[in-house]
């Protein structure tokens, strides 16, 4: 029989995961803290342990600028007056087509694989 010890990370042991691997700049502080809380959030609503997999994670969820998503989705910002509505058209393209793990001030921690 082969069993499986399970570890519990806290926010700073998952960030060093992310920075052991060479990855911790794909999210920053900022993104790797929101993605933390939303997959313990996760955890806790849906009775399932998550098996941390930096490089699944990494290829599943990305943490871009407004502008980044507006780039790589070919959103069309042009009639957007400001900063706010730009990031309002962005956050309801996402919401529309996939999850949104939470902001941070530059931009949305988003599931990618979509």
């Amino acid at each position: 029989m082969d069993r499986n010890m399970k570890t519990t990370l806290n926010r700073s042991q998952f960030m060093d995961n992310f920075s052991s691997m060479d990855r911790y700049d794909q999210f920053g502080y900022d993104g790797l803290t929101v993605l933390f809380d939303y997959l313990e959030s996760y955890e806790e609503d849906t009775g399932e342990e998550i098996e941390l997999d930096v490089i699944a994670l990494c290829c599943d969820y990305s943490h871009d600028t407004v502008q980044e998503i507006a780039d790589n989705y070919n959103l069309d910002l042009s009639e957007c007056d400001d900063d706010a509505a730009k990031r309002e058209a962005v956050e309801n393209y996402l919401n529309e087509n996939t999850t949104i793990c939470g902001e941070t001030d530059s931009g949305f921690v988003y599931c990618s694989a979509f």
